[in-house]
């Protein structure tokens, strides 16, 4: 009997530890579901770029910043904008992207964004650069709100319209300081991270336009940063990164944006559209077309397929008359 005991007992203990290990466990998941979201987004910054990696990604990115900043200086001096030129914007025979572009772009690489799929955006901002210049005053005037920068009419721009992450990206680089937006240019990824760190929504947003939603969200989440004393002495860069890095969308690879590359083909029609785009611009260079002619004649091209040969040839003999 004795020596069964002994068998026994070391049993006994290993059930008893089981059965402890377990209640301190499932004791310890019900209180992760009683913390808040905000305690929760405490916890996962403490493990948070322990190696300072991502730092030294954001660094690059902010001085990169500040280097186009420098170099157009629309803020500290609105009349700048009026002296844009339009080779900053995209470089004619050969075609080139300008610098303007160029360095914006440099930015939001370092941050882990890919570019646009097309280099026609950056030919229609030069051919239409007196409504760049109207959008670039909306978009560093202090008086008008994020919402109100957002829902300017971008979309005068071939390929600034539609989701405007093109123009997202140039409001975030002329208003970074002022603390009141986020690197993050997808509305739906901005939902999606205010879902998982934000304890309460002050509202719906189903009525909203595509800025007012873009401002509200944004300003939940820097609401979440600046409840923190850790996040509250990130820049928002540092956060962003950690909020893709901690939340990643389902929906997307990580930090990428919506307008990434998907392929090096350009097709025929790509081909005959960039040579119409080149005929307009001349045109108006020219002074043969006003602004409003150019979208007339460009809204023609894509919306009538059919009467695309004849639109052309009638706009080349006002090219060589």
């Amino acid at each position: 009997m004795k020596c069964l005991k002994r068998q026994l007992f070391p049993l006994y203990l290993f059930e008893k530890l089981e059965a402890m290990q377990f209640l301190l466990a499932k004791s310890h998941f019900m209180d992760t579901l009683k913390m808040s979201k905000s305690d929760l987004m405490l916890e996962k910054t403490r493990d948070y770029d322990k190696e300072g990696s991502i730092k030294r990604e954001v660094d690059k990115a902010l001085a990169a910043l500040k280097d186009f900043r420098q170099k157009f200086p629309f803020v500290e001096n609105l009349r700048t904008i009026e002296w844009l030129d339009p080779d900053k914007l995209f470089k004619l025979s050969p075609d080139e992207v300008g610098e303007f572009f160029q360095l914006l772009d440099n930015i939001f690489k370092l941050l882990g964004y890919s570019s646009l799929n097309s280099s026609n955006v950056y030919r229609n901002a030069r051919l239409q650069i007196y409504d760049l210049k109207n959008l670039l005053r909306i978009a560093v005037d202090d008086r008008k709100s994020l919402a109100q920068k957002v829902d300017a009419p971008w979309e005068k721009i071939g390929g600034l319209g539609q989701d405007k992450h093109l123009a997202k990206k140039i409001i975030f680089c002329f208003n970074y300081e002022s603390g009141t937006i986020l690197p993050i240019f997808n509305n739906p990824h901005l939902r999606h991270f205010a879902n998982r760190t934000v304890d309460s929504s002050s509202g719906q947003t189903k009525y909203f336009s595509m800025g007012q939603e873009y401002e509200h969200f944004t300003t939940e989440l820097l609401k979440a940063k600046n409840s923190l004393p850790l996040t509250r002495g990130w820049t928002v860069m540092y956060f962003t990164r950690f909020l893709y890095k901690t939340y990643p969308p389902p929906d997307s690879e990580p930090i990428a944006s919506a307008e990434r590359k998907t392929g090096n083909v350009v097709t025929d029609e790509q081909l005959d559209m960039q040579g119409f785009m080149r005929l307009l611009g001349d045109l108006q260079k020219q002074g043969k077309l006003t602004g409003e002619q150019f979208r007339e004649n460009r809204s023609l091209w894509m919306q009538q397929p059919n009467e695309r040969e004849g639109l052309t040839l009638r706009l080349k003999k006002l090219l060589n008359p």
